[in-house]
């Protein structure tokens, strides 16, 4: 009588939901991208209708208005997301030694931007005009800078943190601030009306791609550590 084996080795874990994950939103920012091309009607009558409704309250919020350009211009800026990255890259050298993630971090973050603007010149989307503009922005509107950078710091950022262990409490504000992040210069880039929401939406797809694309790439380099 045949005795199965009960000392057999530890099957390697499964990559399967990384995959799908990646394989998902790979799906879903060309599938946006292609209908912001071609211009689908649908979807730019919803944009233009949200755009114009958020735009009369922006100009009819002064307050309100003021508050969303500090952030957007300061606080949730590309600049001082990628500041912050470096900030990080320095302490995974000084406390960690770890300079191969380091220079993954930032090499993810520089590669991000030049996705950004390539996808921007090529596409070349116009932003919105508006009569009575409450701030201005320039190049292409197509994805959003500000959502697409502020999701990719914080999605690596975040990976970081629980890669390392990080406590429960450390855990869960560091998540609240980039769900907090991330959702609010989405919706003040909307809201000072220099983003369509198609555009912001792209951002947040596009960042989130390239946040599971580098995770692959440093899980691949590094399969022991922890996840």
């Amino acid at each position: 009588m045949h005795t199965p084996h009960t000392d057999s080795p530890p099957r390697p874990p499964q990559r399967r939901p990384a995959t799908l994950s990646t394989g998902v939103l790979a799906l879903c920012s060309a599938l946006l991208l292609a209908l912001v091309a071609v211009e689908w009607s649908p979807l730019l009558a919803l944009d233009g209708d949200v755009s114009r409704t958020t735009h009369r309250w922006a100009v009819a919020e002064p307050p309100l208005t003021r508050t969303a350009r500090i952030l957007t211009d300061w606080v949730w800026d590309p600049w001082t997301m990628r500041v912050l990255c470096g900030v990080a890259a320095v302490l995974l050298i000084r406390r960690y030694a770890d300079r191969w993630t380091a220079l993954w971090l930032v090499l993810t973050v520089a590669v991000a931007t030049a996705v950004q603007q390539g996808v921007k010149a090529a596409l070349d989307r116009a932003r919105p005009v508006w009569p009575d503009p409450v701030d201005s922005a320039h190049y292409a509107a197509f994805p959003s800078g500000h959502a697409m950078t502020a999701t990719v710091v914080c999605g690596l950022l975040l990976w970081l943190l629980r890669r390392h262990g990080v406590g429960r409490g450390l855990w869960r504000a560091a998540l609240a601030t980039a769900v907090v992040s991330v959702t609010g210069v989405g919706l003040t880039r909307v809201w000072l009306g220099v983003h369509w929401p198609t555009d912001v939406l792209g951002g947040w797809l596009f960042g989130a791609l390239m946040v599971t694309a580098a995770v692959a790439v440093h899980r691949h380099r590094h399969p022991s550590a922890p996840a």
